[in-house]
């Protein structure tokens, strides 16, 4: 019986897998546009931009908002309600004030930049929408975990959930990161 506990405890849970595999489909999609943004690139008659500071600051809050994910797993995982419900609250602004700061990024990106239908607009806009919807996403697994972590009704011990969230929540941060570091090297 002990063995097959063992067994079972190194399996992954499906929610799990199945969000692994969603984020290994989403990187592939951004390695392509990214990719095809290069390429079209070298190519010419491309505008050039210098990314607005509320992109640095969007980076901050969603750095911050990735640590405070870990210190409400860690709490939750501990017992500390207290201090979960805090951490999760935390995350769940700092995810708002990232996807605020993203939006004024991009408007301001928008309007301060003379694109005159320049196919570099095209690309940027694909990226740009394509990541507004993993935003919006992420703040919504935030707020039904949110919900739910001060829901009287709902008296759930696993952690899985938590997890999950916590899982695309990192894979946010580390997406923004990577789209950050991208147009910091090509605008």
């Amino acid at each position: 019986m002990a063995g097959q506990e063992k067994q079972q405890r190194k399996k992954i849970h499906p929610q799990k897998f199945a969000m692994w595999i969603a984020i290994g489909s989403i990187i592939m999609m951004f390695g392509g546009l990214t990719s095809g943004y290069i390429v079209r690139k070298s190519q010419g008659n491309w505008v050039n931009f210098n990314l607005p500071t509320e992109f640095y600051l969007s980076t901050v809050a969603i750095l911050l908002s990735s640590l405070t994910m870990v210190l409400a797993m860690r709490s939750f995982k501990q017992r500390q309600m207290p201090l979960h419900k805090a951490m999760i609250t935390i995350t769940l602004v700092l995810g708002v004030i990232f996807s605020v700061l993203q939006y004024l990024g991009f408007k301001d990106l928008y309007f301060h930049t003379k694109w005159n239908n320049n196919v570099s607009f095209q690309y940027l806009i694909v990226i740009v929408l394509v990541h507004a919807l993993h935003i919006i996403g992420g703040v919504i697994a935030l707020l039904i975990t949110f919900m739910r972590t001060f829901s009287r009704k709902v008296k759930i011990y696993s952690s899985t959930g938590l997890e999950i969230v916590g899982t695309y929540w990192h894979f946010v941060d580390i997406l923004w990161i990577y789209l950050f570091i991208f147009f910091l090297m090509n605008q």
